[in-house]
């Protein structure tokens, strides 16, 4: 028996030791990191996976295949035309996981391919069930003659006078198609000569995607734009005989570079946006049953490379998929639900600065209403004691009510500065604009750095009370975006805290002053020493665990990439850290790697409402949750650029109420989500959380459309204290 448990001993000291010593080759090797591209490539495929999640509505699982697809072509539009201007470039330098951008671009494609061929696997599943429940999608084989006699109708009122058909030949080149262009190409035999021609039908974007029919047998019916224009290629082109269709669509390169060296940086951007809507084709998705001299004709035409063309099998355009989502059916779509409004403001009348004066608030959206930001900045425009107002904008809605109440307050003679991001990238034209009213309003406009994006979400008002200035501060996790601020999960921190409104001055003044501030009292800036701030935290952890306290670290982003705060976590695990992350989207560390990773755990959530709050917790020497840990929210996910190259914050939660809420109440139901929660493995895969035999599914999205916030309780609804969760076993 000895002689057993001693050779047990000496397997186990023996496996123990090559665990050591692959642990130890691994953390000095690229592969300690996944692929970033590889990793959102994941990402967007779980976003595609909830178009087959039973729990969901029929036309929301819809909503999910279409976001999945809108998706994929911004990942072509930005992170595969950087690689592939790399590739032509002729660099090497691999990614910090050892590829290089050709190798890369390799993986990409297949993966991509992978994903495209799931959607179009689960729209004829979608389509099935949608004409079960009487929403009928059509093929012109299914129309009967009196059905074409009406859609021809309506196609000669409403969508002919819209289209422009082009015959190509030497003396009609080639028409140019913008990014996301759809059109239809046909080849032709014109009846006069009996002369092959080749034609194209560009589709304006102001066309909607499908054409609906009258009901028939109860059932709403619709057909596919490309599908009409097919049936009725004679009225287009009247004297030629279709030989042959081909459906086309085109993606093109639509990043932007802005040299440093520019000297007015509008006037760069104009210039660019201009040439971005001619960018270089990444991506040419051309229909796979047209015939192959079709085909090669518009290739050759539109100058696609072999690898920009992906032959489609299937219906086109997957991401116009979200015109069938009609809105006389909440049967197949999510309940809606009311924001609440924090009853702790109400108390006070309304008054959301005396509300904030009492005790710091938090909103939760989109559970909580955005309307309590737009009722700050209201309130601040109207106001007579506020004299001045300072406000970041990366993204705003169309005709927003925070750029409104912006221009309300300058035009009541307050002071009035807005830090105005014209980098946001796809809103460059839209901030532009709204800069330009702000500025003809008398708002001070600044546009910061060249090098730098201003990504921090930071609203200061000061108000002269008493005869002395106070001043009260939002920081957000979200954008002032009162539309997505529906559907992102974010959090609003409102405080009266003087330290944290100093601090606030500071980052603004660092951006439109150009200085760099001495000190900061509370918060940590990017990119002046908010990753030195994170990697010291997880070290002292790190401490901790060495000297037999708990190390405990919680964290939720939307992305963790960077390698200095993946190998710091590292090191925090072989220390004895326990580490769980909630990262919704791209991550590059891979997780369960005994001897490197053991102790940390990776999962995303992804659901009705996008995971966009970023929260970090540290058990400062105690187990999570704890009364003692220190807790902030911030605007910046784990990303170089985010930590190098943006103007972000992480700000501390400092009252006891809103710390709880944070940690006991938030983040907890998000370690607990195990409806819309997935887990990374080791290997690089994700699967699906269950909720475990006999036990209903726990979602932290329901959890908190069903529970009032802590902070934003009041009074009167003492008793409605959120229902006790308990850390995870």
């Amino acid at each position: 028996m000895a002689d057993r448990t001693e050779t047990s001993s000496r397997e186990t000291a023996k496996a123990t030791k090559s665990e050591t010593a692959k642990a130890a080759q691994l953390l000095a090797s690229p592969e300690r990191f996944f692929n970033r591209e590889l990793s959102w490539l994941k990402f967007n495929t779980r976003v595609l996976e909830e178009a087959e999640n039973p729990r969901h509505p029929l036309l929301e699982r819809l909503r999910f295949l279409s976001i999945s697809a809108s998706n994929l072509d911004e990942f072509y539009m930005v992170r595969v035309a950087g690689l592939r201007e790399q590739a032509r470039a002729g660099v090497t330098r691999p990614s910090q996981d050892g590829l290089t951008p050709q190798e890369q671009l390799v993986q990409i494609g297949a993966a991509a391919g992978e994903l495209m061929a799931g959607q179009q696997r689960i729209w004829i599943a979608l389509r099935t069930a949608m004409a079960e429940a009487g929403l009928r999608v059509l093929d012109p084989g299914q129309l009967d003659e009196e059905e074409i006699a009406v859609l021809r109708a309506e196609f000669m009122k409403n969508v002919f006078p819209l289209l422009t058909p082009l015959a190509i030949d030497p003396a009609h080149p080639f028409p140019f198609i913008p990014n996301q262009g759809f059109a239809v190409g046909f080849s032709l035999d014109r009846s006069s000569d009996h002369t092959r021609l080749q034609a194209l039908v560009p589709i304006p974007s102001s066309i909607s995607r499908f054409i609906e029919l009258p009901v028939k047998d109860a059932a709403r019916r619709f057909i596919s734009l490309e599908n009409v224009i097919t049936l009725f290629q004679d009225a287009l082109f009247p004297d030629c005989i279709s030989k042959g269709r081909c459906v086309l669509r085109v993606i093109r390169d639509s990043d932007i570079e802005v040299e440093e060296e520019a000297e007015d940086l509008v006037r760069e951007f104009e210039i660019l946006l201009k040439r971005r809507k001619r960018g270089r084709i990444v991506r040419l998705k051309i229909e796979r049953n047209a015939p192959e001299d079709l085909k090669r004709f518009f290739i050759h035409e539109i100058e696609a490379e072999p690898i920009d063309v992906v032959e489609v099998d299937g219906v086109m355009g997957i991401n116009q998929l979200s015109d069938l989502i009609v809105d006389n059916r909440p049967d197949l779509v999510f309940k809606p639900f009311e924001p609440r409004f924090p009853e702790r403001i109400r108390e006070f009348n309304g008054d959301i600065f005396a509300a904030t004066r009492q005790k710091d608030i938090l909103v939760h959206h989109p559970y909580e209403s955005f309307d309590v930001v737009l009722q700050f900045l209201r309130q601040a425009a109207s106001d007579p004691d506020v004299v001045a107002i300072k406000q970041t904008l990366y993204r705003t809605s169309k005709n927003s009510p925070i750029v409104a109440a912006l221009i309300a307050a300058a035009e009541a003679g307050k002071n009035v500065t807005a830090l105005v991001e014209i980098k946001a990238r796809f809103d460059e034209e839209a901030n532009l604009r709204w800069a330009r009213d702000l500025e003809r309003a008398g708002v001070q406009v600044v546009y910061g750095f060249i090098e730098l994006k201003t990504h921090s979400k930071v609203s200061l008002v000061i108000r002269r009370e008493q005869g002395q200035l106070r001043s009260y501060t939002h920081f957000g996790t979200g954008n002032y975006h009162p539309i997505t601020a529906r559907i992102y999960d974010d959090l609003s921190l409102f405080t009266a805290d003087e330290a944290l409104g100093r601090d606030a001055g500071r980052l603004f003044n660092y951006v439109t002053g150009y200085s760099k501030p001495d000190t900061l009292e509370r918060i940590a800036m990017s990119p002046l020493n908010l990753k030195s701030t994170l990697l010291k935290l997880i070290g002292e952890e790190a401490d901790h665990a060495r000297a037999g306290r708990p190390g405990a670290i919680w964290a939720k982003l939307n992305a963790l990439v960077d390698a200095e705060i993946i190998d710091a976590l590292y090191q925090a695990s072989r220390a004895g850290v326990s580490i769980q992350l909630i990262v919704r989207g791209i991550c590059c560390l891979r997780p369960g790697v005994p001897g490197m990773s053991e102790n940390i755990e990776v999962r995303s959530i992804v659901g009705r409402f996008l995971e966009h709050g970023r929260i970090v917790c540290f058990g400062a020497g105690s187990a999570l949750p704890s009364d003692s840990a220190k807790v902030f929210i911030s605007s910046a996910d784990w990303m170089p650029r985010n930590l190098d190259r943006r103007v972000e914050a992480l700000t501390p939660i400092l009252n006891p109420t809103v710390h709880n809420q944070v940690l006991d109440q938030i983040m907890l139901a998000n370690l607990n989500d195990r409806a819309q929660s997935w887990t990374l493995k080791p290997d690089g895969s994700y699967v699906r959380n269950s909720s475990g035999k006999g036990r209903a599914p726990f979602t932290a999205h329901d959890y908190f459309l069903e529970n009032p916030s802590l902070s934003g309780r009041g009074s009167a609804l003492g008793a409605a204290t959120p229902p006790q969760l308990k850390p995870r076993g």
